[in-house]
């Protein structure tokens, strides 16, 4: 099978297509053939040899976090999914791919009013979301979140599920996504290369952080005493959160079908829908990383695996 992989760190060069044997699965595991995946920015993060300390791989590395298609065999005691099922989920490399082998319980069924390209744009977001919103946030009703890079693959996701979850949504970013997060359900939107969000928000409880750097370190002052501040990029201070008198978490989203659930009915109600900002094929990835590292998209690019299937 053909695969999109690196044998040395470095820039996008590095990645190549080459054939290896196809995977088999074994128990619990379920064997996907490849219609789409994304480019996520951890795929460019460990691509450069960055993670390691954190988060060591072994070459050569096949990167990817995301994946939609079609189960094609099952290992034993597989019982939940069947083989046949159109299935999306998110995991940690393997998935610039034809096939990829995965635990049955990191994958859920597609739901029927999205394809494979739309699936596999929404795997990582919507767990991240369920994670952040759900898991980290516990955020109820009525109450006031902040969303740092709320147009991104990521937060445009965030944002719909925030708001599908009855919050009062603010978000930040910058030109046309903007208007995009509006459309989205976003009740503030603030211009971040314009505006100072420190002086427009006040008494939040919950503050996503998908940003970092110096916006991360500005926000705890617009968070009200016991609210939270959970970043997906880099570990918050914890002599800030005491100052400030909050929660302060970095947070790795585990995949699970039971996130991929929860965000899947909000899109089978059309609450929550995909937002694609490019389609590319994997012969392409080098140069799909290297336009989500440039930054100012909205919405994921996809990288379209197979359209046989």
């Amino acid at each position: 099978m053909k695969v999109m992989q690196f044998t040395a760190f470095g820039d996008s060069g590095v990645l190549q297509l080459n054939e290896v044997d196809r995977p088999q699965p074994r128990e619990n595991e379920i064997l996907i053939k490849v219609a789409a995946t994304t480019v996520n920015p951890i795929d460019m993060k460990v691509r450069s040899g960055g993670m390691q300390k954190i988060m060591p791989v072994n070459l050569p590395y096949t990167p990817g976090s995301d994946v939609a298609g079609k189960i094609e065999a099952i290992g034993r005691g597989v019982s939940r999914l069947k083989i046949g099922e159109k299935v999306l989920a998110s995991t940690f490399g393997g998935t610039y791919a034809e096939y990829v082998v995965l635990k049955e319980e990191q994958a859920a069924t597609i739901p029927d009013n999205v394809g494979f390209n739309e699936a596999a744009s929404l795997a990582v977001p919507l767990v991240t979301s369920y994670s952040f919103l759900v898991e980290g946030g516990d955020l109820k009703a009525r109450q006031r979140v902040l969303i740092h890079g709320a147009s991104g693959g990521v937060g445009s996701i965030m944002v719909q599920m925030a708001k599908a979850l009855g919050a009062y949504v603010i978000g930040t970013a910058s030109g046309d996504g903007l208007a995009l997060a509006k459309s989205l359900g976003a009740d503030e939107m603030i211009d971040y290369k314009t505006q100072d969000f420190t002086k427009l928000v006040k008494d939040a409880d919950l503050v996503i952080d998908l940003v970092g750097g110096e916006t991360q370190g500005k926000s705890f002052g617009v968070i009200k005493q016991g609210g939270k501040l959970l970043s997906a990029v880099m570990p918050p201070s914890e002599e800030l959160a005491r100052d400030h008198h909050v929660t302060a978490k970095f947070i790795s989203s585990a995949p699970s079908y039971q996130k991929l659930d929860f965000g899947a009915k909000f899109v089978e109600d059309g609450k929550i829908k995909a937002q694609i900002a490019k389609v590319m094929k994997l012969e392409d990835a080098a140069e799909a990383q290297d336009l989500v590292s440039a930054g100012g998209l909205n919405g994921k690019v996809v990288l379209v695996v197979s359209n046989n299937i």
